[in-house]
């Protein structure tokens, strides 16, 4: 079975990006899918020329915005997790999934929006983060700084906490 063959199922195959974004605006309109997609250029004076523009240039949110249209506009099953790591364009659709009726989305009931992990962001197109030596320096001096301090008596009435910070996860970003 050729490639060609295996897409001609996928609703988003000959599809232009145009098109896609007309559906999805005339049948939820734009409040929708900023609350549901969380895309900026659907929430500030959103507008046809405008999102275009971003979509074509930005792939996460292109993906974002055909993931919606296959399972929220299409309603197709959610993919599995070796068709979820493909590009939606590239996805293939089993011949006996059929597109159904659009999901009902209603505003104001979006779920929330997924928190990222610091493990998430190592693998992005900007590369890892680097740490700023100056910042952690100044961290590693200043945690030797109170190590050599004498505890007041605030301090001496405390538990083993103070040997343990909370943690900052602010502490060596730049300032």
């Amino acid at each position: 079975m050729s490639l060609e063959n295996e897409q001609l199922n996928n609703p988003l195959h000959g599809l232009k990006l145009d098109t896609l974004l007309n559906e999805l605006v005339d049948h939820y309109g734009w409040e929708i899918l900023a609350e549901y997609t969380n895309i900026n250029c659907f929430k500030n004076k959103p507008s046809l020329i405008s999102s275009l523009k971003f979509l074509r240039k930005t792939e996460w949110a292109r993906e974002k915005m055909e993931r919606f249209y296959l399972y929220n506009y299409k309603n197709l099953p959610k993919a599995d997790d070796i068709q979820y790591e493909i590009p939606p364009r590239k996805r293939i659709i089993p011949a006996y999934q059929k597109p159904k009726e659009p999901v009902v989305l209603i505003l104001g009931q979006a779920p929330p929006p997924k928190v990222r992990s610091n493990d998430s962001f190592s693998g992005n197109s900007r590369g890892p983060s680097k740490s700023n030596s100056r910042s952690s320096g100044r961290d590693s001096y200043q945690s030797k700084n109170k190590s050599r301090s004498k505890p007041t008596s605030s301090q001496s009435n405390q538990n083993d906490d103070s040997a343990n910070p909370p943690f900052d996860p602010y502490g060596s970003s730049p300032k």
